[in-house]
């Protein structure tokens, strides 16, 4: 079955870096886009990034230039990498997959941002 289990979260200063990490399980991972999104307290889940089968990226205006979406299809892990942080990158951070008509979530991994 698919398993999406995420990983590297934790507190940091403003300014500070982080590397969220995404491990895929179940499926055929190197032919499916893969996406990272975030929810902070009292607020909707947002998409941050996403990266296609083909290695394409896109990003939220409100992380573009600090956050770096990538894989590595070997290993079947997606990562973010997130540069200098801000108190409102404070979240918990999902990965998500859609895989035909349905859609798969990890657990998430708390990033705090806080001085």
């Amino acid at each position: 079955q698919v398993q999406l289990v995420e990983s590297g979260g934790g507190l940091v200063e403003p300014g500070g870096s982080l590397r969220l990490s995404c491990a895929a399980s179940g499926f055929s991972f190197s032919n499916y886009a893969m996406s990272w999104y975030r929810q902070a307290p009292g607020k909707e889940r947002e998409l941050v990034a996403t990266i296609g089968s083909d290695t394409s990226t896109a990003y939220a205006d409100s992380v573009k230039g600090r956050f770096t979406i990538s894989r590595d299809n070997g290993k079947k892990m997606v990562y973010l990498q997130m540069n200098n942080l801000k108190p409102e990158d404070t979240a918990v951070y999902f990965c998500k997959l859609v895989r035909f008509t349905t859609v798969y979530w990890g657990q998430g991994t708390q990033v705090s941002v806080s001085s």
